[in-house]
């Protein structure tokens, strides 16, 4: 299923007919649903569904749209997207793809179903072919619905966030606001979206396994995980405030990046705009931040003590930390390479 995983993602990256793409979308959605269903617990099963059904009406959408502008130009070509219409469909159906606001429903209850590495292949690889998809038809796409979209993701992802528990919805909305801001900048500068899209990948990419490694699943287990592996969980703490996006870390470079391309594009109220929400959430990471480094006893709450865990850190955990945190200083080669 793995193997197809990522046949499906690049055929869907490689291909220039619409065709191709949709077959490449529909083999990456037929093979993560074992991957969701494969606890067999009615929660994963009911998680499957849903997006079973939501990833089918995009597809949908995305065929019905690549029609439409195939029979008023005659273009199956990916990047010869003309006709306004079909834009907008086709913009409507990746949003949905991706779990953008307002089709944003199915991605928390998905990923609260699935296990944790399902969920981290879920927030990465599976959001890959339609961000490709809208990197290359970026400039036919509608900028003030992608704005509004963008901005609406942001404060939804911001606010929804706020009052979740459980670790893995709390990363779904986290999700959903750092959509905001590769949407928000894709007709204007569609290599930062790319950027913003790599460094997000990275920085969920050292959170959720670091959750594998500890296994925490909620904020009140993450309240008593700093026994089993200290280092780990004050690593936890720097890759949280830089998926918030706090200078000197990683995950301030693609927010720089972008609140600069707005201003040029006289966007800058747009710009304060999305800048101002994403402190909605600057609040849930510090409290996951505060939950797993700075709840040190004695508190109130009894629980057990959780065994130290000698078994040592996996190189890729350690890679994907130290870059989640350290990016920063490459800001200056970033222009020579946009």
């Amino acid at each position: 299923f793995a193997l197809s995983l990522l046949l499906g993602t690049t055929i869907t990256i490689t291909s220039n007919h619409w065709i191709m793409a949709w077959a490449g979308l529909e083999i990456n959605t037929l093979s993560i649903l074992p991957l969701i269903a494969k606890s067999h617990h009615p929660r994963a099963i009911e998680a499957a569904t849903k997006y079973f059904m939501t990833q089918a009406t995009a597809s949908a959408l995305v065929l019905f749209s690549s029609m439409t502008n195939a029979w008023h130009t005659g273009q199956w070509d990916i990047t010869q997207m003309t006709h306004t219409t079909s834009c907008l469909i086709l913009t409507s159906a990746i949003a949905m793809k991706l779990g953008m606001v307002p089709f944003h429903f199915w991605f928390p209850e998905v990923l609260q179903g699935s296990p944790i590495i399902t969920g981290l292949i879920l927030s990465t690889i599976m959001k890959l072919p339609p961000i490709a998809l809208l990197y290359m038809t970026s400039h036919s796409l509608n900028p003030t619905l992608l704005t509004l979209m963008a901005i609406m993701s942001a404060a939804l992802g911001g606010w929804m966030g706020l009052n979740q528990t459980q670790i893995r919805k709390i990363l779904a909305f986290s999700s959903i606001s750092h959509l905001g801001w590769m949407a928000i900048i894709i007709p204007f500068s569609p290599k930062l979206t790319m950027l913003n899209f790599y460094l997000y990948v990275l920085m969920t990419s050292a959170i959720f396994l670091t959750m594998n490694t500890v296994k925490v699943l909620k904020l009140s287990t993450l309240m008593t995980s700093w026994t089993k592996a200290p280092a780990l969980n004050t690593m936890l703490l720097l890759t949280l405030l830089s998926l918030a996006g706090l200078p000197p870390l990683t995950g301030f470079l693609p927010k720089w990046l972008i609140i600069q391309e707005l201003t040029k594009q006289n966007m800058a109220p747009t710009a304060i705009i999305i800048s101002l929400l994403s402190l909605l959430g600057l609040f849930f990471y510090l409290r996951l931040a505060y939950c797993a480094t700075i709840t040190l006893p004695p508190h109130t709450t009894n629980h057990m003590k959780q065994w130290h865990t000698y078994k040592p850190t996996s190189t890729l955990i350690a890679i994907s930390i130290v870059m989640s945190i350290m990016l920063l200083p490459i800001s200056p080669m970033i222009p020579t390479i946009l």
